[in-house]
């Protein structure tokens, strides 16, 4: 049977017929109502010929590619019987897999496949089945992962069971990220060229230089042209995403959880599950697959109000004093915080970053009558309160590690892995050591009303299996939000080392980056907004100087940055002037006004004239209001008079355009602005800011210009 799943302007095409692996035929554009006859017409028109010094049959792109079907690619199962003789190895690394059994629903299919024995009857080359479950959800966004079954008589060890997709010819540029603490989500492109591109991440988490999203499409892809498929797995932990283009002209986007040798064994009976691969498809550029994206993370994680908060972390960092906090919670009050988060440093004997990591008690030297009285005059405050936590981690300078040293993450047998941020991890997988933290964490949040849990995580596992700490960690995080319903969990892994939507299926916020470098969180935010939706997104107005870079910015540069997500502050306020801390006051002011619509709307970045000016927004659904930032990353290239255009507005309706005030104006070149900034705002249709776009004062460099934009 050919089955074609449909959703919002996408079609998928899946030859199932007879019994070979089922090949994918298209993922893409709708291809409209087909009937059984037009189905088979279309698969027949899409069949390539059979060419010289080849299989002498049609060499198909099936969903499991292996060798033993003519593929010399990359395999999407690779493993061995355990106590096979050799020579039947090599039959066993190239065994064919058949069509069992298909299961359909209206958008989903679900394939049963099996291996075929071998001609020499070998009993230990078969006895596995691998259940491939696709399905196209209803913003066009396609699912796929694989289950592998070993129903065998003796043990197979499993190299990588991987999903894989198609791609066309004409998708011939590759797009990935990399990037370093506190770096992450920088862009690097490539051709795809004949042979594979692989991303490999080997931390025990997706890390800083994770790929994130592989895009392939046509050639020179921007953010409003171009057409692009693009892939994330959604996993926590070791992962590969690949992309590989044969002398045939095949091409095809893969990836799955990159698994150490004999880390997944298994016996008769058992089983394995893959991460789900995300794919999705756009005619209209990357904007076009964060559109679909969004709507369908949106959908399946929905949120409640995100409240401005203020993160004591680079404010106070381990000082923690009581009276000292308080001031801090009285002026974050005053500015509109609405929640207050207490940072590292709460812990018994935690002084510094070398200790007290395991030791989830609160540290009765400076807090002697616990965190109540803290937490009772933030709540007078009119805020909720939030804790930092690292339950993954534990130091050698604390009680749980002198007392139960084996509950170490390491490779058996081995020696204490290299302490990283003078920490180990602690292995979750062991019944005693998830215990010991689940119960810790359950005393904290029955003995005081906290409403959110910053979970960090901050090293790379260098030892032990990252798919047992990955799943417990996941474990961990579920059964906790099961039992208080209300909490909130941000994902924060050194930053933005553990950004996925396998995390955040179970948790409320990421942190992108551990910078607050407003220059630097451009490009961060501009981009991991491709896959997570703003309002997922920590981003907060820091210090005058960062902490991480020693740059400085103005106030209206750090505010305009820090508006575009969940908002928040890490700065001291305490330190701050009247003149700043009611700018800060107008900020969170207006933050609350349009957070409806910069937590729900459409995430728009034009492809700019020029590479020194990134101008972004958040446009409603409905296009009867957006607000937009114009950035200067560096002075202006060659067009620092070009108008800036405004993409995702409706060209039929009219709209005013009123500059925003983030306490002081950005600074600009001269003083003869356009004629229409006198004024203050300027009404135009949306046809002419989205083909023409509209002159805005000559800002100088790392200066940024909010405009918000509405239907009149």
């Amino acid at each position: 049977m050919i089955h074609h799943l449909r959703a919002a302007g996408t079609s998928f095409v899946l030859d199932a017929r007879g019994t070979a692996v089922p090949a994918v035929i298209h993922f893409g554009a709708d291809l409209g109502e087909l009937d059984e006859h037009a189905l088979h017409d279309l698969v027949e028109a899409q069949r390539p010929a059979v060419g010289p010094s080849s299989i002498d049959s049609v060499l198909t792109q099936s969903i499991v590619p292996l060798m033993a079907d003519g593929w010399s690619g990359r395999p999407g199962l690779a493993g061995y019987h355990e106590g096979t003789p050799v020579s039947a190895l090599g039959a066993q690394k190239t065994a064919a897999l058949r069509l069992r059994d298909t299961r359909r629903t209206d958008h989903s299919v679900t394939l049963i496949l099996e291996t075929v024995p071998s001609v020499a009857g070998e009993p230990d080359a078969t006895g596995l089945v691998v259940e491939v479950d696709i399905e196209l959800s209803t913003e066009g966004v396609l699912r796929q992962r694989l289950s592998l079954s070993n129903e065998g008589s003796s043990v197979y060890s499993l190299a990588s069971l991987d999903a894989t997709l198609p791609v066309p010819a004409r998708a011939r540029e590759l797009l990935d990220f990399t990037g370093r603490w506190p770096r992450e989500r920088q862009p690097q492109r490539h051709d795809l060229g004949v042979g594979t591109w692989t991303r490999d991440s080997r931390h025990g988490r997706p890390g800083h230089d994770a790929a994130f999203l592989l895009v392939a499409g046509t050639p020179n892809f921007g953010f409003r042209h171009g057409e692009v498929w693009g892939s994330h797995l959604a996993w926590s932990g070791d992962q590969r995403l690949w992309a590989e283009a044969s002398a045939t002209g095949h091409a095809l986007v893969g990836a799955g959880e990159l698994l150490e040798p004999g880390e997944i064994r298994l016996s008769q009976g058992e089983s394995y599950r893959s991460p789900w691969l995300v794919s999705a498809w756009s005619n209209d550029g990357l904007d076009g697959l964060t559109r679909r994206l969004h709507r369908f993370v949106r959908s399946r994680r929905a949120l409640g109000e995100r409240k401005v908060m203020l993160n004591t972390w680079e404010a106070v960092y381990f000082d923690h004093d009581l009276a000292k906090l308080t001031r801090l919670a009285e002026t974050a009050a005053r500015v509109g915080v609405e929640r207050f988060v207490l940072d590292d440093g709460w812990m018994k004997g935690r002084t510094d970053d070398r200790r007290a990591l395991g030791d989830w008690v609160v540290d009765t030297s400076k807090w002697p009558d616990g965190l109540h009285p803290l937490i009772e005059r933030v709540h007078a405050l009119d805020m909720d309160f939030g804790l930092w936590v690292e339950p993954e981690m534990v130091s050698v300078d604390s009680d749980v590690f002198r007392e139960h040293p084996d509950w170490v993450l390491s490779a058996a047998n081995a020696e204490l892995p290299q302490p990283w941020r003078h920490q180990q991890a602690l292995d979750l997988s062991n019944p005693a050591a998830f215990g010991h933290v689940h119960a810790q964490l359950v005393a904290l949040l029955e003995e005081y009303p906290i409403a959110y849990l910053k979970w960090d995580q901050n090293r790379d596992l260098l030892g032990g299996s990252a798919h047992r700490q990955t799943l417990a960690c996941y474990r961990l995080m579920d059964e906790l939000r099961s039992a208080f319903p209300g909490l909130e969990i941000e994902s924060c892994s050194s930053g933005g080392g553990r950004v996925d939507l396998g995390v955040l299926e179970r948790t409320d916020r990421v942190w992108p980056s551990d910078t607050n470098d407003s220059l630097e969180r451009q490009a961060i935010y501009r981009y991991t907004a491709g896959l997570v939706p703003p309002e997922f997104l920590g981003v907060h107005l820091g210090a005058p100087t960062a902490h991480t870079t020693g740059r400085s910015h103005e106030l209206s540069f750090r505010l305009a940055t820090a508006l575009f997500g969940h908002a928040g502050i890490e700065w001291d306020l305490t330190t701050a002037s009247e003149t700043e801390l009611e700018a800060i006051r107008e900020w969170t002011s207006f933050y609350r006004e349009q957070r409806a619509l910069l937590h729900s709307g459409v995430l728009v970045r034009a492809d700019d004239v020029d590479p020194a000016r990134q101008v972004h927004g958040i446009v409603t659904p409905d296009a009867e209001a957006a607000i937009f930032a114009i950035i200067t990353m560096a002075a202006t290239r060659d067009s620092p008079v070009a108008p800036v255009v405004f993409p995702g507005l409706d060209p039929d309706l009219v709209y005013r355009v009123r500059p925003v005030r983030l306490g002081e104006w950005p600074r600009v070149l001269q003083d003869a602005p356009p004629p229409w900034w006198t004024h203050g705002e300027i009404t135009l249709p949306g046809r002419v800011l989205v083909e023409l776009g509209l002159t805005v004062p000559l800002l100088l460099p790392e200066q940024a210009l909010v405009l918000h934009v509405a239907a009149v």
